[in-house]
């Protein structure tokens, strides 16, 4: 009785310990191959910061495709991983359909799903959105991607690897107690504010944004160049003015300095506004004064347009019916729609982007690396300039022999130590700031001008993602708001974009095919099984109490 007492005395000592080394350590342990539920060091970073109550919202809680409940488990699986490090992060899942309007009102758009299911095609409707809550600050998080896609198991698969990327960057968003400053240039004829309205009003909400007159370089450029030191960025949206010396000298030092660079740039004189108008324009090239300073950095913008059979679309008008004339949308090529560098955390997963009228960029040998960014098709056609363009010309029978330029660099990423373009050269007024190389720096350059020009609808700035006429969706505004994150992002965050994932997706079309044979596997073979046993056991048992009677 006395070893049964101490035995069982042991057992529940030995429980009470077990139960308190339980509530003392915490540990999960992640045994997927591609390690898709451990943080980064950059995501730890971030999140040890928090230091409030930080709440979001997911909603993707009620009656959904199935397909899409996988997107919801892997969710709350990463949000619990949050949530483990960090107890001030608090998680609630949320059912969309009682407060659609509201979730609408507050920017989160439903996704209209097709969805199959025992081999029928049905229509469902998904709130893929979540919400973070930090203090007075609120941010929303699109949990789908709007990168086009062949499928939605790609789509899916996207959303899945885009995870941590997308709550961290929201996370690190709330939680910023200084935010960066963005300066957009002016003074030698760049963009009108309404047409940088949908890019600008999207940077405005990251970072601090101010205009910047360069050409104040005229009356003290010492003091144009100290103020505009003390900016982190400045994009510069196609100028069409010549920069002066001084200005260039302004820029030059501003990147040797340490100061981040977005260009957008056109070297001909081609606008689509003014083709519209008269049908016909001459394109011609544009000196900016500013090859010199490329040249410098390891760049070249050739003054050629490119056409790339691989365009996108603009109306046309093609004939009248009852006095109301008839548009079609056609390719325009001299509307290229590039790919984006599949390997780069700028351009992964954006949509092919849209530009007009651009020109080619070269690459020269020097100590800056080079990452390309935006890349035609291999169909493309050099167009010298000047050149007279018509709009009547987009009717012409496509020769596709003489589309044989091959791929065409518009968007090039170069970060390095950038040497001083008047480095042993007369430097045009002196400056106590004056560099000859900069310390590790990044820009990026793109040769055109309208990438991030978004068109007016009733006097409105509209969205720079679609286009007004056709109705296309581009990757435009999520490549230039991806390259100034990149640009000022020091902790590494952007490089969560790169992240990839091998999710393994059911073959739907073999499923339903065979969908007889695994419910029988599953459902009536055990209870064959069950009912077999059962059966057997009793014979046995029958038979050997038969036996000993």
């Amino acid at each position: 009785m006395n070893k049964k007492i101490k035995n069982s005395a042991i057992l529940i000592i030995g429980l009470v310990v077990l139960n308190f080394v339980n509530e003392s350590f915490y540990k999960r342990f992640d045994l997927t191959e591609d390690k898709r539920y451990t943080l980064s060091k950059t995501t730890i970073n971030i999140i040890s910061k928090v230091d409030k109550n930080l709440f979001i919202n997911i909603y993707l809680e009620g009656d959904f495709p199935s397909e899409f409940k996988r997107l919801q488990v892997e969710t709350r699986q990463y949000l619990e991983e949050l949530a483990s490090k960090n107890s001030k992060i608090k998680i609630n899942f949320e059912n969309p359909d009682n407060q659609r309007e509201a979730l609408i009102k507050r920017g989160m758009m439903p996704s209209q799903l097709t969805v199959e299911e025992d081999g029928k095609l049905s229509e469902a409707i998904i709130f893929p959105w979540a919400e973070i809550n930090y203090g007075n600050k609120t941010t929303i998080i699109s949990l789908l991607p709007t990168s086009i896609v062949a499928s939605q198991e790609e789509q899916l698969q996207k959303a899945i690897e885009n995870l941590e990327y997308s709550f961290s960057n929201a996370i690190n968003s709330v939680n910023q107690k200084q935010l960066k400053k963005v300066a957009i240039l002016t003074g030698n004829g760049e963009l009108k504010d309404i047409y940088q309205y949908s890019l600008l009003s999207e940077i405005a909400k990251k970072y601090k944004l101010a205009k910047f007159t360069l050409d104040a370089v005229s009356k003290d450029a010492a003091q144009t160049l100290d103020d505009l030191s003390h900016l982190d960025l400045a994009i510069i949206t196609k100028p069409t003015e010549k920069f002066t010396d001084k200005e260039k000298f302004v820029l030059d030092q501003f990147i040797t300095n340490g100061g981040k660079t977005l260009w957008m740039l056109d070297n001909v004189q081609a606008d689509q506004d003014s083709l519209g108008k008269t049908g016909k324009m001459l394109a011609y090239p544009r000196d900016l004064n500013l090859t010199d300073l490329l040249f410098t950095y390891g760049i070249r913008i050739n003054t050629s347009l490119i056409k790339d059979l691989y365009a996108a679309q603009i109306p046309v008008a093609t004939g009248q019916v009852a006095n109301q004339p008839q548009f079609k949308n056609l390719d325009w090529f001299y509307h290229p729609l590039v790919g984006g560098n599949p390997n780069h955390s700028i351009t992964k997963n954006v949509s092919p982007v849209r530009l007009q009228f651009a020109n080619q960029i070269d690459t020269l040998k020097n100590n800056i690396k080079k990452t390309p960014l935006l890349v035609s098709s291999l169909l493309t056609q050099k167009v010298g300039t000047p050149k007279i363009i018509a709009l009547q010309s987009i009717a012409e029978e496509v020769i596709e022999e003489n589309y044989n330029n091959g791929n065409q660099l518009f968007a090039v990423l170069l970060e390095g130590k950038f040497n001083s373009a008047y480095k042993n050269r007369v430097k045009p007024f002196e400056t106590v700031l004056y560099k000859e190389q900069s310390s590790k720096n990044k820009m990026i350059i793109i040769s055109d001008g309208d990438v991030g020009k978004n068109q007016i609808l009733k006097e409105q700035p509209y969205d720079l993602a679609r286009d007004k006429w056709t109705n296309q969706q581009f990757g435009n505004k999520d490549f230039l708001l991806n390259a100034v994150d990149y640009l000022l992002d020091d902790s590494g965050l952007m490089n969560l974009r790169n992240k990839s994932l091998q999710i393994k997706m059911l073959d739907k079309q073999k499923a339903f095919k065979e969908r007889s044979f695994w419910q029988f596997l599953n459902v009536g073979l055990p209870l064959i099984l069950l009912f077999t046993f059962g059966f057997v056991f009793n014979y046995l048992r029958k038979r050997k109490y038969t036996k000993l009677v």
